[in-house]
């Protein structure tokens, strides 16, 4: 005798992690970019002018995402220092 077991979609711990990380990106976006900020200028002695690249791609998420992230209030400050 032989059973077929319906194809279901198992919703199980790693599944669960998954969906609470994307829920938390899609609730919090920027926050990837604004800790790679912070990665960078750990590295680099805390001068923004070494992170300019991962600075604009914070910048341009926030414009994507209408400024709508806590993380978004960082970049005016940032730049005003690399503009110096």
């Amino acid at each position: 005798m032989h059973f077929d077991i319906p194809k279901i979609a198992i919703f199980n711990e790693t599944s669960s992690k998954q969906y609470s990380k994307m829920a938390r990106e899609i609730k919090e976006p920027c926050k990837k970019e604004a800790c790679d900020i912070q990665a960078c200028l750990s590295k680099n002695n805390f001068l923004p002018q070494r992170c300019i690249r991962v600075i604009q791609l914070l910048q341009s998420c926030c414009e994507q995402c209408e400024n709508k992230s806590t993380h978004c209030g960082s970049v005016s400050g940032l730049l005003k220092q690399i503009n110096k």
